[in-house]
């Protein structure tokens, strides 16, 4: 049988894209400006130091723990889907203002988030719990893209859309299992601008993400998940499971422990 995945009716996806006016160009954000700006530039005059209320100190803060669906470089570099997106962000007006550099440092950390906010410590998840995650069996996905969202503007992802199996998106049920809140978006960001776009570029921008919205680039069927713990919104300076059993071992679907990485 053909694995059913939740479509954009189910997720938040379409209401929670970057909406740029007829006209109007696309301004990096507050929340870019923060937690992204100073990893990728630095020494911008635009990017935010520091803010009363955050943790922030130059896009680094104290780690914090996320489980997350592991994403193979490896397995989408090798999709032609892929490699065409990518092709054509190399070719777009805009390329000049992508921090092309990061995508490297990045290559074995890819993931989107399931269950964010779990604390400064990594967070105790009971036998129990671990017992119904195995029970949920490998998870599919398909990976499409491309999108941006409309807070964190500057940051361009792609969208995961998880199996729907009786009626019940996956992802929903894995959060469950650990107790969570569920959430209905979950993305893998890859690319990083250190730049506001002009009317034209976001124009751009927005007729491709609206060319590439409905074409997959890759399907994955998860048997693991890491539990990650980041001290930057990149997780450049990350603890995370070995890559390596991510999505070779089919006979469980578990929690993995963490190393540093």
């Amino acid at each position: 049988m053909a694995d059913i995945f939740c479509t954009d009716d189910a997720l938040a996806y379409e209401r929670s894209r970057t909406h740029v006016a007829p006209g109007q160009g696309m301004m990096l954000d507050d929340v870019y400006r923060l937690a992204h700006l100073p990893l990728v530039a630095p020494h911008d005059t635009r990017v935010i130091a520091a803010k009363e209320g955050t943790a922030y100190d130059m896009g680094r803060h104290p780690t914090t723990y996320s489980v997350v669906l592991p994403v193979s470089a490896d397995a989408l570099e090798a999709s032609p889907a892929y490699q065409a997106l990518d092709t054509e962000l190399r070719r777009a007006p805009f390329a000049r203002k992508i921090a092309w550099q990061v995508l490297d440092r990045r290559r074995e950390r890819l993931h989107a988030t399931i269950c964010g906010g779990l604390g400064s410590e990594p967070p105790a998840i009971e036998p129990g719990r671990h017992v119904a995650l195995a029970g949920l069996g490998p998870i599919s996905v398909e990976v499409r893209g491309l999108f941006s969202g409309n807070v964190n503007r500057g940051r361009l992802y792609l969208r995961v859309y998880p199996e729907q199996r009786d009626g019940m998106n996956l992802f929903h049920a894995v959060q469950r299992v650990l107790g969570r809140p569920t959430t209905d978006l979950y993305v893998v960001g890859l690319w990083n601008l250190i730049d506001d776009l002009d009317p034209d570029e976001a124009a751009i921008l927005a007729a491709m993400i609206e060319r590439w919205w409905s074409r997959t680039l890759l399907r994955i069927e998860a048997d693991e998940l890491w539990l990650l713990g980041a001290r930057d919104d990149l997780v450049l300076d990350a603890e995370i499971s070995a890559p390596a059993t991510a999505l070779r071992c089919r006979s469980r679907f578990r929690l993995a422990t963490t190393r540093r990485s």
